[in-house]
């Protein structure tokens, strides 16, 4: 397949998403890539590093095409690919380019403020608290892989609160020693509002409501859509409603204020897509262990081999899962083929469209997400359809994740896999990973847990974030 962005190495998958006919799955393309610099026999090492907080650093290395052979350009769009990936997948400020010059100053000039990734580079700059930048050195000369994995939650004991800020709905648990007490799921609406009492209100309202089935409170653990960091609202999609004059007064610092409004008791925040992973790692008591959840965007986590986390951004609604040029095109970043569009509610309303399903404008996504599920649980046809392309989609970049992540297992979990629907979308990605990967489905394992543990499971997982042994009673 030949195109004008220089792709001429995108494959065609073997198994065709039904509503997605054009799709083309990176790691396929990737593949084929690699595989043909080598066998031109004068292939080039090429080297990204990407450096994050504190010095972290991770590598990625892979051959492409040395100077003097004719596809020598296709290096550009392969690499600014991988590079998009890393970003999102590992988080950073620089990225050092270990390779051909050409292709460090195309990705500098792509991720400048006026490239067509300024949104990525932005981003990064404001989670970093650092001007984003591009160098371009030799492979060898490459900064070394430096990286700080640590334990993350597991802890059980005393009287906790965990909870949940999704874009649609909020949840909340009183835990005691390990077990919920009280569970509660709230519908809201975050990115209406612009006011950030109301933000404020509602999380506190969530936890005195938990509080009230609890002897007293040692500690609160919270996930939520977005990046935090030591507590602090980086970027987050729940507030994006809010003015950033009042993001920046009332919304950056809202769970210190709500930890000091709890008597500054032990509290800790992280992006929900890890709390998935840990509650995966605990409830299956397995470790490198991918947690998807599937909701109203796309969110990830990632527990090492270790049991730990390794500091990375997992952002993974960003990352790249179709190298189709005339892929959907996300509205926040402006980027084609991202994640989000692909596992989300935002997916299943789009390929709603595709499928000829006429929904009702006025209800919310979610509400339209619960009206497609109706008809699959009624056995329409069409509404199959919709959750056997993103099972196809799913299968597939399961396979991509995996040349990025060390996986055994992928827990997933959100409003997207429930009911029939969902039971069809898991089963369609097993066998699209069985057709067309069978090593990797005989090593990696798909898991969705049941409903009690996806009500509950996420919510004493994030009540185990903070260690509060040294506050319990006697």
């Amino acid at each position: 397949m030949k195109n004008k962005d220089q792709n001429w190495f995108l494959v065609k998958p073997k198994k065709i998403p039904g509503l997605e006919p054009d799709f083309c799955p990176p790691v396929l393309a990737n593949q084929h890539f690699r595989e043909e610099a080598l066998r031109s026999g004068k292939s080039e090492p090429l080297a990204i590093a990407v450096e994050a907080d504190n010095g972290l650093v991770s590598n990625y290395t892979t051959p492409v095409f040395a100077k003097g052979d004719p596809r020598f350009d296709s290096n550009l769009k392969y690499v600014e690919r991988i590079v998009k990936f890393l970003l999102w997948q590992r988080g950073g400020w620089r990225v050092v380019i270990g390779g051909p010059k050409e292709i460090g100053q195309y990705i500098k000039e792509i991720y400048s403020p006026k490239g067509k990734r300024a949104f990525d580079a932005g981003l990064m700059a404001e989670v970093y608290s650092h001007p984003f930048t591009v160098e371009t050195t030799s492979a060898d000369k490459i900064p070394a892989d430096r990286q700080n994995a640590k334990p993350l939650g597991r802890h059980l004991e005393g009287c906790r609160i965990g909870f949940d800020l999704g874009a649609s709905d909020r949840k909340v648990a009183a835990v005691k020693d390990g077990q919920a007490v009280f569970s509660e799921e709230v519908v809201w609406d975050p990115k209406g509002h612009s006011d950030p009492k109301y933000h404020f209100d509602e999380i506190m309202a969530a936890l005195k409501k938990a509080a009230g089935y609890l002897p007293r409170v040692d500690a609160i653990g919270g996930s939520a859509a977005g990046i935090y960091v030591n507590n602090s609202v980086r970027i987050a999609s729940l507030f994006r409603g809010v003015p950033k004059d009042l993001f920046e007064k009332k919304i950056r610092g809202l769970f210190g204020d709500i930890q000091k409004a709890w008597n500054n008791i032990p509290f800790e925040v992280i992006n929900d897509g890890e709390v998935t992973a840990l509650a995966g790692s605990m409830s299956l008591g397995v470790n490198r262990i991918l947690g998807i959840a599937m909701g109203s965007s796309l969110a990830a986590g990632y527990v090492d081999k270790e049991g730990n986390v390794v500091g990375w951004l997992d952002e993974l609604a960003f990352a790249p899962v179709d190298y189709n040029p005339d892929a959907p095109v996300d509205e926040w970043s402006g980027d084609y083929g991202c994640g989000a569009m692909y596992f989300s509610q935002v997916a299943v309303n789009r390929l709603a469209v595709k499928a000829g399903i006429k929904l009702d404008e006025k209800r919310t996504l979610a509400e339209r997400l619960k009206d497609v599920q109706k008809l699959a649980n009624d056995g329409e046809k069409k509404a199959e359809k919709i959750f056997e392309t993103i099972g196809v989609c799913f299968g597939y970049t399961v396979a991509h994740y995996a040349d990025f992540y060390d996986l055994e297992s992928i827990l997933i979990l959100g409003r997207v896999t429930s009911g029939k629907g969902g039971d069809i979308l898991i089963k369609t990605a097993e066998e699209t990973l069985k057709s067309e990967f069978p090593k990797l489905a005989k090593r990696i394992r798909l898991v969705v847990p049941d409903e009690a543990s996806r009500r509950v499971g996420q919510a004493i997982a994030a009540a185990s974030l903070p260690s509060a042994s040294h506050g319990l009673p006697r």
